[in-house]
């Protein structure tokens, strides 16, 4: 046994040496490989090799070549000659986009064809961001001849000029004056959807985050100038976008058309942004959007083929539809989420944050939810307070989880919808949309219960949602519980 225990372990050093070997970095077996190369820069290796010389040009021309003259390790990925003929004659007449052009085919740091990732995000000179996948793909460009060492790093050759593309943003900014809603989009860099979007816009300083605060839908959705990170993003025509906001109007309604068409159209369009990268035929077959909203992407509605910008694809559609019992989802309020009582400041420490098990669930949490409670309490009517954003203008069933799990009576409390009209000297002043009958908490009811409904005729923000204990200062009697509460929208 100890014998072949012996063999077995040699021949497994043996295979992971072999596999060790096999996989390892055409870069890192550079030295001793006696490539004459690695005598010369990265900008002489180019110029040398017949097949990029016409690059190896345009690097002079433009200054690159000073940079890949220098000690830093770079990888450059040289279109061919024949791929150059193709490229349109006026960027390389300009100054400022031959520079731009050629940039984008350096990076910094040496990236050999076997690497340990699958797919490498690379950031070019240009700031623009490459996908570097598999052995031989650069972008939408093929590798014909890989690794070719110089003494600052590798250079490939490629079978098509990698020019920049325009990310998702600056897209939708060169069709505003040709798209209702490339036009929409650009208009939220002047109108604020949320107060707290105008207040960020004021601020925002030079830096990194800068644009995600210039826009109420970068801020809000998805940075979709972010040129790191990547994005799908479906625009649809004129025809299809305006029908779909058409739709949610009349759940939308604010005090003037014009916000409701505004409101209307930022709903409709919020859920239009994926925060990866779809292919066509990688498309999910079923869509789940940052805010909770689920659709299908009619591939027969796709205009052309699929765009592919510097941070993603863009479907030109020529319509996107979302059932409207998917576009309104219910608005959870988590029982932990309250702010602390105003009325009984003083019994704050009354409050319990728990961490319970529903012995009625099983996979996939098993059963485990966070919820609040206030029990062994002097004081009638301790008041937990909530808030929520973005309520629709339709009627709302209201329901709530409230576990009962540590009195041995049945206690009540209520629940009151309200809003804040105005602030004056830091006292909000509010209007009472509806109070709630006092509802029983059973004990060791797990289930939703019912409490009742209410109608907005505006759609907007609930900053007054109040979870009221009972009329009573008996211990027992008027303590409170919550996991959390749901709105549910109803459809006209």
């Amino acid at each position: 046994m100890t014998i072949l225990k012996s063999t077995y372990k040699k021949i497994l050093v043996a295979l992971v040496a072999i596999s060790w070997v096999s996989c390892s970095s055409p870069w890192d077996d550079r030295e001793g490989s006696n490539d004459p190369n690695l005598n010369e820069n990265l900008n002489e290796a180019i110029a040398a090799t017949p097949e990029t010389t016409t690059f190896s040009q345009l690097l002079i021309q433009s200054g690159y070549d000073k940079i890949l003259e220098a000690s830093k390790s770079y990888t450059v990925f040289a279109p061919t000659n024949e791929a150059m003929q193709l490229v349109d004659a006026a960027i390389i007449n300009n100054p400022e986009t031959l520079k731009q052009f050629v940039a984008n085919h350096i990076t910094l740091s040496a990236y050999p064809s076997v690497r340990k990732n699958e797919i490498d995000r690379l950031q070019m000179l240009s700031e623009k961001y490459l996908n570097f996948t598999g052995t031989n793909t650069i972008g939408d460009a093929q590798i014909v001849s890989s690794d070719h060492y110089a003494a600052n790093g590798i250079f490939h050759v490629v079978n098509k000029a990698l020019g920049p593309k325009l990310n998702i943003w600056e897209f939708i900014n060169s069709k505003k004056e040709t798209s209702a809603m490339s036009a929409f989009l650009v208009s939220l860099n002047d109108f604020s959807i949320y107060p707290e979007d105008a207040e960020a816009k004021e601020t925002a300083e030079a830096g990194m985050y800068a644009d995600s605060l210039s826009n109420s839908y970068l801020k809000n959705v998805y940075n979709l100038n972010n040129e790191k990170n990547e994005y799908t993003f479906f625009m649809m025509e004129d025809e299809g976008y305006n029908a779909e906001v058409d739709v949610m109007k009349k759940y939308l309604t604010k005090t003037t058309a014009d916000s409701t068409a505004t409101y209307a159209s930022y709903f409709t369009l919020r859920d239009m942004a994926l925060p990866k990268a779809y292919t066509k035929e990688q498309l999910p077959e079923e869509i789940v959007s940052r805010f909770g909203v689920t659709y299908k992407i009619d591939k027969t509605q796709i205009v052309g083929e699929p765009v592919l910008m510097s941070n993603g694809v863009l479907y030109i559609m020529k319509k996107v539809e979302v059932a409207l019992d998917k576009r309104l989802v219910p608005t959870i309020i988590e029982g932990e989420s309250t702010k602390r009582s105003s009325n009984y400041p003083d019994f704050n420490y009354k409050i319990l944050y728990r961490d319970k098990k529903d012995p009625t669930l099983g996979a996939p949490n098993n059963g485990f939810f966070k919820d609040v409670s206030v029990r062994s309490l002097t004081v009638a009517k301790f008041t937990l307070g909530y808030s929520a954003k973005d309520f629709y203008s339709t009627t709302y069933k209201v329901y709530w989880r409230a576990i009962n799990d540590f009195d041995s009576t049945v206690f009540q409390q209520q629940l009151q919808i309200g809003r804040v009209t105005s602030v004056v000297d830091n006292t909000n002043y509010v209007s009472i949309i509806k109070t709630f009958d006092y509802v029983p908490v059973e004990r060791n009811n797990f289930k939703e219960v019912y409490i009742g409904e209410f109608t907005l005729t505006e759609a907007r923000d609930l900053q007054r949602i109040l979870l009221i204990g009972n009329n009573s200062t008996g211990a027992g009697t008027n303590s409170l519980t919550l996991d959390y509460l749901k709105f549910e929208p109803v459809i006209k």
